[in-house]
Order: C-alpha cells, then sequence, then structure tokens
C-alpha cells in the first residue's frame, strides 16, 4: 500500500484545514489508519484514527472536539478535518496504515505504512 498525503497549508489561527491521504497499490479494507505528526524538534505524536472495516475511531486529547476523522469507501480516502486551528498544531502531518490492535493504535510503532508528509503552518 502506498499513502499520498495532501491539503496542508498556511491557515490562520481559528481557521480550518482538511487533510486527505489517499491509497495507491492496494486498499486500506483490512488497515487502521492513523494520522501523526511532527513538529519541529519534536517527537512524533498520534493525532487521530480510524479502523477501516468497522469505523471505530480515536484521538489525541489534544484535537479531540476540534479534530475529525472520516472515510471515503469508494475513493480509498481517509480524511482529516481540522477546525478551530492553534498555533500549536503547526507540524508535519503523516498519514499511516497498520493492522493494528487498540492497546497500541497510538503508537507509530503499530504502523508500518506511511505517507510522505504535509506541512500545515497555523500563524497570523
Amino acid at each position: 500500500v502506498q499513502l499520498q498525503a495532501s491539503g496542508g497549508g498556511l491557515v490562520q489561527p481559528g481557521g480550518s484545514l482538511r487533510l486527505s491521504c489517499a491509497a495507491s497499490r492496494g486498499t486500506l479494507s483490512s488497515y487502521a489508519i492513523g494520522w501523526f505528526r511532527q513538529a519541529p524538534g519534536k517527537e512524533r505524536e498520534f493525532v487521530a484514527g480510524i479502523r477501516w472495516s468497522g469505523g471505530n475511531l480515536w484521538y489525541a486529547d489534544s484535537v479531540k472536539g476540534r479534530f475529525g476523522i472520516s472515510r471515503d469507501n469508494g475513493k480509498n480516502t481517509v480524511f482529516l478535518q481540522m477546525n478551530s486551528l492553534k498555533p500549536e498544531d503547526t507540524a508535519v502531518y503523516y498519514c499511516a496504515a497498520g493492522r493494528v490492535i487498540m492497546s497500541t493504535a497510538s503508537s507509530p510503532e503499530a504502523y508500518y505504512y506511511w505517507g510522505q508528509g504535509t506541512l500545515v503552518t497555523v500563524s497570523s
């Protein structure tokens, strides 16, 4: 499976962006998909996840109520809708896929297919 993340850009605080993660060379139907982010000088951290089969969703506490993860079966694509963005959301955002179990579903090590990352900058 190859993943392509897109949709990043510059947005003012309080604004919104929608990131996309499109899969090719395979289907996401047997995977969980996670969004992670990495700010300069910081470790990669979990943002949101979705299990393709069953649609289970899970979020980092820092984004609950502001971000929403969803999928489009027909387009083999996962979206991350980001609202009420804050400067601390600035990071490179990555999507990843793996056959994860819930106890490790927020750990980058549980995912083995990664997209190339898309930069989100929240600044006035």
